[in-house]
């Protein structure tokens, strides 16, 4: 179902228009804009930056393992959906390779900056795209899935955003989180990142509690490589000044040999393996009622 934002009325229709109040969400580059106030109108966030982001996606190793990892947990825990939901769905990079691994999924992808779904709507034409603010979500009991990979670290009222996802979900539906983890790996490219903060696993899971879900599966991730990571925020070898995407932009054979490292690491996960430690951590839960 759907939910006015006006006068939290709810409806089923394929149009945008609230039948109590009348109400339709402000276009912005032809997407619905649900929060146009947080929008910035491209002003901040350019198409071509999110092109750039997503060359940058496609070479690392840390971007294409950690959608392994989650191409796995959807198939895994929720073979049988026929909805998907990508809150956040930055350039598509993620969105686009569930349209292409689970063809039959009816795709809705989200971003806070209408400008970024240019780039989306190139890559998954078929995915429905809409600009919302996270904490406020008009759906209600909507999809059979949500995801939402490194997205809540960057919000305050990450717990208003849970109870968000958990409305939108039909009641069963499930939950696919990533987060970064450790508070003691914080560093300026958090700092960059705009990140609030790094989770600790109880902490997460005792926020996904709260809000009503059970946890199905979790696991840190990034986990044979945090001996190095830890390192390299020590050291910090990354200045202020320098290119932020240098942790991400390495040499083919360095990228190649982390590549194979963290694949492994994704073998292990699949087989059940839980890692207590890791630079980042992936949760699938469920929506209890």
């Amino acid at each position: 179902m759907k939910e006015c934002l006006k006068c939290g009325n709810t409806y089923l229709a394929k149009v945008w228009e609230c039948p109590r109040c009348g109400g339709t969400p402000e276009t912005t580059y032809g997407f619905h804009c649900f929060a146009p106030e947080l929008n910035g109108d491209g002003e901040f966030f350019l198409p071509e930056s999110f092109e750039a982001l997503a060359e940058l996606e496609a070479e690392s190793f840390w971007f294409r393992t950690r959608r392994d990892l989650i191409m796995w947990a959807i198939g895994n825990f929720f073979s049988s959906a026929g909805s998907y939901m990508e809150l956040g769905c930055g350039t598509g990079f993620m969105l686009s390779k569930v349209a292409e691994t689970f063809p039959g999924l009816e795709l809705f992808g989200s971003e806070v900056v209408a400008a970024a779904l240019i780039f989306v709507a190139g890559r998954v034409p078929r995915a429905e795209l809409m600009q919302i603010d996270a904490r406020s979500v008009p759906f209600i009991k909507h999809f059979d899935i949500i995801g939402a990979f490194d997205v809540i670290e960057h919000i305050e009222e990450d717990e208003r955003v849970l109870a968000q996802i958990k409305k939108a979900l039909k009641p069963g539906g499930g939950l696919l989180l990533t987060v970064p983890q450790h508070p003691a790996l914080w560093s300026w490219i958090d700092d960059y990142s705009c990140h609030l903060r790094r989770y600790t696993a109880s902490g997460l899971h005792d926020k996904l509690l709260n809000a009503g879900f059970e946890i199905l599966f979790s696991t840190s991730f990034v986990s044979l490589l945090l001996p190095a990571m830890f390192l390299s925020r020590l050291s910090n070898p990354w200045a202020k000044d320098n290119d932020p995407g240098a942790e991400f932009r390495r040499s083919q054979r360095s990228n190649r040999l982390l590549e194979t490292i963290s694949l492994f690491e994704n073998r292990l996960i699949r087989s059940g393996i839980s890692f207590p430690l890791g630079g980042s951590r992936l949760v699938v839960a469920r929506r209890m009622h």
